[in-house]
């Protein structure tokens, strides 16, 4: 769901005016070459195969690149916004399999370094000031196409990650559950999946940022769900949290494992976007939620996981305009279902006391009549019909 167009009354700043301060001060500052930290690398997806891959980097490098910082934090917008601008995207164009290029050898580099790797840049030109917002990927500052790069120091380099990216008989999707099993989060393993740092060697190939973010989800996802299937089934539970104006209602079911989620913005309760999955998973790509469909099952998973237990589960998020006022990225998504799911829960000893309670909820926290849309849950309505099913036999 794209929120990035909404006017709404009440806002406490204006991202075009904090645009237009960002611009004035970093434009005073901009260097043509200078050393600098690199803390991540992004792959563009426009003229695919043949893309543009840039080199994020900013002279005094603080948390400009750790979302999951910013979440524990609390970091606001205002914030997150002023340190994205900083990173200058240094990029060059290279070919989606084409490995015998240097900038790619020293962003595979940069990409595998548990910490931002020391660089000298040297630019074609001095950058003018520029944000890019994706609902995606996080935002970047000024785009410029690299000179000359090279690295300066020894990056650091985890023996985890060097492992998955010299075994070149390792197929991708087990490179990605290595790694998060030993602890390596999701920004880590999509840095490394999209410079094409994983997989059968003859399979390598760069993944832009976009879809990147997107595959590790999908496929970390996946593979909670094989583990989940074994589980007992959990209680009729209810969670609500938030983050950045991100507020999700969870809903457990004690069923066999599917999922749904509902995107709708405050203002605006009459239309949502939807999308489900059944226990025998998608075969298609969730156009109506994108990556949040897969963000926000992720954070159900793993709560599952932790809980070691089985459900389906019914997401809602509420989107506030007024807070969420420019789009971040799919990982705001993902930490405000984990920060959800941190909650104590309710627990209900019926489907019909939890469904009331959250109608009642919503209606009380948003003025919203969240029956609208229960009503068009495919999950809900799948539960009516095996249990007819189940009363016919």
């Amino acid at each position: 769901m794209n929120i990035s167009w909404i006017k709404t009354k009440g806002r406490t700043f204006d991202p075009i005016q904090l645009k237009t301060a960002f611009q004035k001060q970093y434009n005073k500052t901009a260097k043509q070459d200078y050393a600098a930290k690199a803390p991540n690398i992004f792959v563009g997806r426009f003229g695919y195969p043949n893309i543009n891959v840039g080199i994020l980097n900013t002279e005094h490098y603080t948390t400009h690149d750790d979302p999951l910082l910013w979440s524990r934090h609390n970091t606001p917008i205002p914030e997150i916004i002023k340190l994205r601008t900083q990173l200058v995207n240094s990029s060059f164009k290279t070919s989606i399999t084409q490995f015998n290029n240097k900038f790619l050898e020293l962003s595979q580099e940069i990409s595998q370094a548990i910490k931002p790797t020391d660089v000298e840049i040297n630019l074609q030109q001095k950058p003018q000031f520029n944000i890019s917002f994706n609902k995606e990927a996080k935002p970047h500052g000024p785009n410029t196409k690299l000179k000359k790069a090279q690295i300066t120091s020894n990056p650091k380099i985890p023996k985890h990650i060097d492992k998955v990216v010299s075994d070149t008989d390792l197929k991708s999707v087990k490179a990605m559950s290595y790694l998060y099993k030993k602890g390596y989060d999701e920004h880590a393993i999509t840095k490394l999946l999209t410079v094409g740092n994983l997989g059968i060697k003859t399979q390598r190939k760069l993944v832009p940022t976009r879809w990147g973010i997107t595959a590790v989800h999908s496929n970390l996802g996946n593979n909670l769900i094989k583990q989940i299937k074994d589980y007992n089934h959990y209680n009729y539970a209810v969670y609500f949290g938030g983050y950045l104006g991100n507020y999700y209602l969870i809903l457990f079911f004690p069923e066999c494992w599917s999922y749904e989620l509902f995107e709708t913005i405050i203002v605006e309760s009459s239309s949502f976007s939807t999308n489900y999955e059944s226990y025998q998973g998608r075969k298609t790509y969730a156009h109506e939620t994108a990556g949040g469909f897969y963000t926000v099952r992720m954070g159900c998973l793993e709560k599952l996981i932790q809980l070691k237990r089985q459900a389906s589960v019914l997401a809602l998020r509420f989107i506030n305009p007024n807070e969420y006022i420019a789009p971040l990225g799919v990982w705001v998504t993902l930490e405000a279902t984990r920060k959800s799911l941190q909650n104590q829960p309710l627990i209900f000893s019926s489907k019909e006391l939890m469904l009331k309670y959250a109608e009642l909820f919503i209606k009380k926290k948003f003025n919203l009549e969240v029956n609208n849309i229960l009503k068009q849950s495919k999950l809900l309505n799948n539960m009516k019909i095996q249990k007819k099913l189940t009363s016919f036999n």
